[in-house]
């Protein structure tokens, strides 16, 4: 083999000779591509959570059948039935739920009632303790009902329920409104009813955070409970389990056409979808129409990763490469040809590149794998896999850009040395210069990364931010790279100069810290590549930080918008709503309530629409987007955007809004939140009508967490006469909000390797510098510097090259860092633009020890070299 390859054997030989300095660069090579493999497997992570809380009601069902028109159609006994029949079909169970009166002495209230699963696949309650209930007299509960009820498995609870007799729905749409349907009829039946708890049923994913947890009974009950209400809730979707799931991302086409053809009784015809379908769509209407998390917390991060590797790696490959240009010019005194010294440097390349990324992705699955195992501990609100799930992008990708860049990195120094004369390696080597026309040509091409990449960042800020979200990241992430390489590559023209004029502050502070400043002139390159090592990872991090506290800022203003109130009561009479407001302001957590008048009305040209009115001074204390409501007056009316642009209505126009006993002329004022559309005042309200209006009260939670405070306010309410109805938008904003911290944890141990990064190619660099300069450090020794002379030499200048790269990499990553939330936030709506201080500071202060430390401790053994010594050395 030795004489076959001979390329090979000159290779090896080579790597056997160097092996310090590939340890160097290998180092880095291998925290790389585990920081790429780290953030894809992440990135599953995340996609997977994510899609399980929006669609936690789906369960693991493999389809969703959906009526059409909802509001027309719905699917009845029989269409279960046929669609049950369906060759292929395993279960089908319909999804719907009903409210009851649950109670346990004083405690309690109504909540949410669900089947109990025929197939553990079709239903988000899992067992944990005690049995399914099998009768009519049985149920399970969610841990949050059972805590708050003070009961377990085997002790009773009472279910208070209204038994309408027949007929009693007709009766309520007559024609005649002095019609008594209990003339006729008979009075409603209250009726209490003794229920057995036979087991505790959690809720993983939340489906029923809103209504503070559920109860679970058999379906046959639920169903005949449900159909005893006036007004039954109707059926308009079916969860189906199959014999074998389907293979692909969606459903068969004869599969679909069959179940469609079983359920054609059903108005307005069916849909059919798998689950996967239904969760991103979910999904999608939860972030404005795109799969916000996935695109830009995973795979821009990914994207951005795998550039910042692989500069990090190019950097440091170069500078170990270019140290051993005279080891390769004496290889040529020795008759190697240059063709095998190419060869023999893109082996040593791919070599080094392909075992240290290996090394890389077996470190980053066993540190994402680490992180699922100790993930529970931290109590994280919602489930996550207890095991990774390697792609073939965690694994392919990673390799490709170790090994991939790792040899293009080898290709301009390969080329240099093979430029070489052969008594060029008899010649004392001198710092390396910059030519004038190699000097020229790089700072024309940096120039024209700059500027063309900074133009094509702007762009993509600007098409995110007029929607074109995936476009726009694709242009930002190209342009941001494109600038960024500019940058880098123009450093060695500029970088030295700006560390020369910051150092001109401690230059007088003796002839050691002069001597570090004018060394950062002296080797324009040397000073360049150490500089950039830190000035790519603080840039990561900082841009990073600075996205990840935009995008946290950003989702709590949009979750506030989403949910502008935390908690609604709804009363089944107008006599005890002031009664149950003192009971909910009582409450712990409680800050302000409101009463907010629902009314039916003539609103332009729409009728029969919907409007809500409250005091505006309540209610701007009272819901989360205070400004929203503070720009409620009398005499104006908030509509949403999407609802003025239907009504052909902007901005300060006005319509007209009748009810029974006037109308008024409202002024048109646009909101952002969602929630107020359709809001007027209580005083313009009382105007218009007294009739066909019920109040609910809201409230405002601060600084409790909201789970408990819900349940608090449900017992509060159930203890004022009549029947009251308690939800709580904010315990979902509670679990969005807890996925928002999640996936920011997620990129926080992201960034800690990112500083990892950043110190290694620091220490690298600045290392095999100080290595560099044995023989110089020699003779600065023998013409009287002292010990400790040098070693503040080299401290001052490791220190001044580190904050240089900081400040600028904490510049640029707030640059980039906005343009990146800019772009992919503004989707969500309004993004805020954060600056993490904090992160700032402590990146600026774990860069200077950096550099003190990297130039420091190598600096030791220059010390104890003796001068002679030092300077027979190569």
């Amino acid at each position: 083999m030795a004489t076959s390859f001979p390329t090979a054997r000159l290779t090896l030989g080579q790597m056997r000779r160097s092996v310090g300095r590939l340890t160097a660069a290998g180092v880095a090579i291998v925290i790389s591509t585990a920081f790429v493999t780290v953030t894809l497997l992440a990135g599953g992570v995340i996609q997977g959570t994510t899609h399980d809380m929006v669609a936690a009601q789906y369960a693991r069902a493999d389809l969703v059948v959906s009526a059409t028109d909802q509001e027309q159609g719905s699917f009845g006994a029989d269409d279960v039935s046929a669609v049950a029949a369906v060759d292929g079909v395993d279960t089908v169970q319909p999804l719907v739920s009903w409210m009851g009166d649950l109670r346990n002495g004083g405690k309690g209230g109504y909540l949410a009632f669900a089947p109990v699963p025929e197939d553990s696949r079709l239903s988000p309650l899992e067992l944990t303790d005690g049995a399914w209930p099998a009768a009519d007299d049985e149920v399970a509960l969610t841990p949050q009902v059972a805590e708050r009820l003070e009961v377990g498995v085997g002790d009773t609870v009472t279910l208070a329920r209204t038994l309408y007799p027949d007929g009693w729905a007709d009766s309520q749409e007559s024609v005649d409104p002095a019609a008594d349907p209990a003339a006729e009829l008979g009075e409603p039946e209250e009726v209490t009813e003794t229920l057995t708890v036979t087991g505790l049923a959690d809720d993983p994913y939340g489906a029923y955070a809103t209504y503070g947890g559920a109860a679970a009974v058999p379906a046959a009950t639920l169903d005949a409970w449900n159909a005893a209400e006036p007004y039954p809730n109707p059926v308009s979707e079916l969860l189906v389990a199959l014999d074998v799931p389907p293979a692909g991302d969606s459903v068969p086409a004869p599969l679909s056409e069959a179940i469609q053809a079983a359920a054609d009784g059903v108005a307005g015809g069916t849909s059919v979808a798998t689950t996967e379908e239904v969760a991103t769509a979910k999904t999608a209407e939860q972030t404005g129409g795109q799969d916000l998390v996935f695109f830009v917390f995973v795979m821009t991060f990914a994207a951005i990763a795998l550039l910042i590797a692989a500069m990090v790696i190019t950097n440091t490959f170069q500078v170990l490469v270019a140290q051993r240009i005279r080891t390769l010019a004496l290889l040529r005194c020795i008759g190697a040809g240059t063709g095998q010294l190419y060869r023999s440097v893109l082996l040593e390349a791919a070599i080094l590149g392909a075992v240290a990324s290996a090394v890389g992705i077996v470190t980053g699955a066993v540190l994402a794998q680490a992180a699922l195992l100790v993930a529970p501990a931290f109590d994280l609100g919602v489930p996550i896999p207890t095991t990774i799930t390697p792609t073939w992008q965690s694994v392919v990708l990673p390799l490709a850009v170790g090994a991939g860049v790792t040899v293009l990195a080898a290709l301009a120094p390969a080329r240099s040395a093979t430029r070489v004369a052969p008594l060029a390696a008899l010649r004392p080597s001198d710092a390396p210069t910059l030519h004038a026309r190699s000097g020229r040509a790089r700072l024309v091409i940096s120039l024209l990364c700059v500027v063309g990449g900074f133009t094509a960042l702007g762009g993509g800020v600007a098409l995110g931010m007029s929607g074109g979200t995936q476009f726009g990241l694709v242009a930002a992430v190209g342009g941001g790279a494109l600038a960024f390489f500019g940058v880098v590559l123009s450093a060695v023209l500029w970088l030295p100069r700006f560390a020369a004029a910051l150092g001109a502050l401690v230059a007088r502070t003796g002839p050691a810290a002069r001597l570090a400043v004018a060394n950062t002139l002296r080797n324009p390159r040397r000073t360049a590549a150490t500089s950039t090592a830190l000035l790519i990872g603080v840039t990561l991090v900082t841009m990073m930080s600075t996205g990840a506290a935009s995008a946290r800022m950003s989702a709590d203003s949009l979750l506030d918008e989403t949910f502008p109130y935390d908690v609604s009561v709804s009363t089944s009479s107008p006599d005890y709503v002031e009664d149950v407001r003192d009971a909910v302001a009582d409450t712990p957590g409680v800050a302000a309530t409101a009463l907010v008048t629902n009314a039916i009305v003539t609103l332009g040209d729409m009728e029969d629409a919907g409007i809500i009115a409250a005091d505006p001074q309540d209610l701007a204390a009272m819901v989360n987007v205070s400004d929203e409501a503070e720009r409620l007056t009398d005499g104006s009316i908030l509509l949403s955007q999407d609802e003025a642009d239907q009504m052909s209505l902007s901005e300060g126009d006005r319509t007209t809004v009748s009810g029974t006993d006037g109308s008024v002329d409202l002024a048109v004022v646009i909101t952002t939140a969602d929630p107020l559309n359709h809001t007027i005042t209580a005083a313009d309200l009382s105007r218009i009508t007294d009739d066909d209006t019920w109040t609910d009260v809201w409230a405002h939670i601060s600084g409790a967490d909201a789970t408990t405070v819900l349940a608090d306010v449900q017992d509060a309410a159930a203890q004022v006469d009549g029947e009251a109805f308690v939800m709580g938008p904010a315990a979902q904003a509670a679990q969005f909000r807890q996925v928002v911290d999640v996936i920011l944890g997620i990129v926080v141990g992201l960034l800690a390797v990112a500083v990892v990064i950043a110190l290694i190619g620091v220490t690298n660099t600045l290392s095999l510098s100080v290595i560099e300069r044995t023989r110089e450090s020699a003779t600065l020794r023998a013409i009287g510097l002292s010990k400790e002379q040098l070693r503040g030499m080299l401290a001052v200048e490791g220190v001044l090259i580190a904050g240089v790269g900081a400040i600028l990499g904490i510049v640029l990553g707030l640059v980039f860092g906005w343009a990146g939330a800019a772009t992919a936030l503004s989707v969500m709506g309004d993004v805020r633009y954060a600056v993490p201080w904090t992160d700032l500071t402590a990146v600026l202060a774990v860069a200077l020890v950096a550099g003190l430390i990297a130039s420091v401790v190598p600096a030791r053994a220059a010390v104890r070299t003796h001068p002679v010594a030092a300077l027979a050395a190569e």
